[in-house]
């Protein structure tokens, strides 16, 4: 993100959080400077009221990370903290059972937004991490979300190009077209080798009145996966945590 002339504190500072990814964890203030636009100055003093608030913690080494206390305020949010809440004993009843990676995600715009994981300690290894963003068109909750997405969100996305994450990703949209109108017509989805080719993923939506705000999945390697006998218990998990959504006072979106 390049600073533009004039822009206010505020937007500074937000820029100086956004700068941070999981690629890069650990910046330096030139490292902060350079990927910002803002000038290293202000980048000392911004970044010095981040750190005594807590936003931002500086280590040993003198790169800044983010600090935990952003981590608190952002657990705050109502979108995925009453959904996450109710989802959490489904999910782990569904891992008791299967013992295989278990996902709960919601959509943000054109990506998804992962708000909590089950890892299995055998499990296939997943490149997902709760917080983390993902492409919506090749992971069963991202097909789920897109299948259920409003007409001109699937219709952004499908113009837009779809990144290639493995040789079985779903890069055609005219196949994903057809794709997400299996996902509705059977109730889950299935992401066979899109992401990496060692996973498969089995995906059922979590509903409420109003339509579908998220979707519960389970990763399992491939060589081991059944999605016809995976689908049925995911399918349950999610219209439990339907139910307890529909059921509770609690914001889930």
């Amino acid at each position: 993100m390049r600073a533009e002339p004039g822009r206010s504190v505020t937007s500074k500072v937000l820029a100086l959080l956004d700068a941070f990814s999981p690629a890069t964890p650990a910046l330096t203030l030139s490292e902060l400077a350079r990927r910002t636009g803002v000038p290293l100055p202000t980048v000392y003093r911004r970044a010095a009221e981040l750190v005594a608030w807590g936003a931002l913690e500086r280590g040993d080494d003198g790169r800044y990370r983010i600090g935990l206390r952003l981590w608190e305020v952002g657990s705050l949010a109502p979108r995925g903290l009453g959904l996450r809440e109710l989802a959490l004993p489904v999910m782990e009843d569904l891992y008791e059972v299967t013992h295989e990676n278990v996902q709960l995600a919601v959509r943000q715009d054109l990506e998804l937004v992962f708000i909590e994981r089950i890892a299995g300690r055998h499990a296939v290894p997943v490149l997902t991490r709760v917080g983390g963003r993902f492409a919506l068109h090749a992971t069963g909750v991202g097909l789920v979300l897109l299948a259920h997405a409003p007409a001109e969100v699937q219709e952004q996305v499908l113009a837009a190009p779809l990144e290639r994450y493995t040789e079985l990703t779903i890069t055609d949209p005219k196949r994903l077209r057809r794709c997400l109108a299996e996902v509705r017509r059977v109730g889950y989805a299935v992401s066979d080798r899109q992401v990496t080719m060692d996973a498969l993923s089995v995906a059922a939506p979590i509903r409420v009145p109003e339509g579908v705000v998220a979707a519960i999945s389970l990763v399992v390697a491939y060589d081991r996966a059944d999605p016809v006998a995976l689908a049925p218990l995911v399918q349950a998990a999610g219209r439990v945590v339907s139910r307890a959504l529909s059921n509770s006072t609690r914001p889930a979106v």
